[in-house]
């Protein structure tokens, strides 16, 4: 299949906003509409950041490294590696940041990255930069000449590997960012730490990892970030386009085991046991209302799902015990924690009462939300503007989770997503075996961590 740079004429970048015809913005409409429930509305009464030397050359820059970007997509694509596996992927990280002479530190966190450059043009703020290196257990469904043919086992079943997220297109990108800053390392104030953070899809059960491992192991000090800025690729959003919002971002990411405990006995013979299924079946419609009767959805939404229920082998024989499990998703820390612990006390009231007993069991690894400093979005947002114009849009909360959170817990945060969606096109859904970029989708992440990290800093002011 041919690249999408073969397929697309280069346009020469402008550090101006980009403005797009009235057509366009229909056409863009529609696509954000239809594309994977991602809604954005225009980021009005936002206009575009002041346009200073500094950003032309870094949009020259970027347009330099552009194919080379792409490439570095393509190879860890067709290399892909699971949470706490990524040894190819960091080693590649490392080997291009210390050529570029950053200072390096690998093994974070089991295989996180991190790397520091200190700007030559004086004093400044630290800002810390962001990119994820896992890849799914899903076996890649696209045809492309360097699609994923991997395997390996996860949880003791042979499976498939593929970047089905996007995050090789976040290393790509903040490699990019890397080597564009080490080339503009005499106008860069202050100091640009970068994190390339395994495990962020989370890890096999009980183990933890990702974001909550690297903060733990202090990588949002020494130095300590004044602000820290990640993105994420999004199918929802076509090319061009920004997404961003203050404020809750993305939901918290919770999982549970529910084990309701019973006591075995003949199918015909109830009254001799304790039925788990009839035990458990309640707790399954009880846990509903705490949504549906203790929050007040008119300020917080909320999502409790049982999603599995597993119980005996046989039609006529009563189990000892059923196996449950689902998971949690708010946008707010108290009613999250509230939230946790109405779910045991509902499943062990229920089961105490129907002489059963039930365990709650919530999984170590679980992601708070992700909330953007309001203050960091409004300094900042211009900047996003800049450089996507109309299409840098003020988008709606998603239910999926991110553990950019522990990072954004340490330090004021920007999260936002940029489309990589074929104009006019319905993509498949990040996370799906058919998930695929349009890669002249990357060149605006590339711009805008660029933008952000010289708006930030007041580099290039001189």
């Amino acid at each position: 299949m041919p690249s999408f740079l073969s397929r697309r004429p280069r346009t020469a970048l402008r550090a101006e906003a980009v403005t797009t015809s009235r057509r366009g913005l229909l056409g863009l409409a529609c696509t954000c509409c239809l594309l994977s429930g991602v809604r954005t509305v225009a980021a009005q009464g936002v206009a575009a950041g002041p346009v200073r030397p500094i950003h032309g050359r870094l949009d020259q820059a970027a347009r330099a490294i552009e194919e080379r970007m792409i490439g570095w997509r393509r190879d860890i694509h067709q290399n892909p590696e699971l949470g706490n596996r990524e040894h190819r992927t960091a080693g590649l990280v490392a080997a291009h940041l210390r050529r570029l002479g950053y200072q390096v530190r690998e093994g974070v966190a089991v295989t996180g990255v991190v790397a520091v450059l200190q700007g030559g043009a004086g004093p400044g703020p630290v800002l810390a930069l962001r990119a994820d290196m896992d890849a799914l257990p899903v076996a890649e469904e696209v045809d492309l000449p360097f699609a994923s043919k991997a395997r390996t086992e996860w949880e003791g079943q042979q499976v498939g590997v593929m970047h089905a997220c996007g995050h090789d297109c976040h290393v790509a990108i903040l490699m990019a960012v890397a080597e564009v800053l080490a080339q503009h390392r005499g106008e860069l104030r202050g100091t640009v730490k970068l994190l390339f953070q395994p495990a962020e899809e989370k890890l096999p059960y009980g183990e933890i990892g990702g974001a909550r491992l690297m903060v733990e192991q202090g990588v949002m000090e020494d130095p300590k970030p004044d602000a820290v800025i990640g993105l994420h690729v999004v199918s929802g959003l076509p090319v061009g386009s920004i997404g961003y919002r203050a404020g809750a971002m993305t939901a918290s990411s919770d999982g549970f085991r529910l084990i309701v405990h019973g006591r075995q006995t003949h199918g015909a013979q109830p009254w001799d046991g304790v039925d788990p299924v009839a035990v458990a079946s309640q707790i399954v419609t009880a846990l509903q209302t705490i949504v549906s009767r203790e929050t007040d959805v008119t300020k917080q939404a909320a999502v409790l799902t049982v999603a599995t229920f597993h119980a005996g082998l046989r039609y006529n024989i009563i189990p000892d015990k059923a196996e449950l499990s689902g998971t949690l998703r708010t946008f707010d820390e108290e009613i999250r924690q509230r939230m946790m612990r109405r779910t045991r006390e509902i499943a062990e009231g229920i089961a105490t009462g129907m002489n059963a007993r039930a365990e709650v069991i919530w999984e170590a690894n679980g992601y708070p939300p992700v909330v953007n400093d309001a203050a960091m979005v409004e300094r900042m947002a211009p900047s996003l503007v800049r450089v996507a114009g109309e299409n840098a849009r003020v988008m709606d909360r998603i239910s999926g989770g991110e553990d950019f959170s522990f990072f954004a817990q340490k330090a004021p945060g920007l999260f936002f997503t940029v489309g990589i969606a074929p104009p006019g096109t319905r993509g498949a859904p990040n996370h799906s075996p058919r998930f695929q970029v349009d890669e002249s989708g990357l060149i605006t992440g590339l711009r805008a961590m660029l933008h952000l990290a010289a708006d930030f800093t007041g580099s290039g002011s001189v």
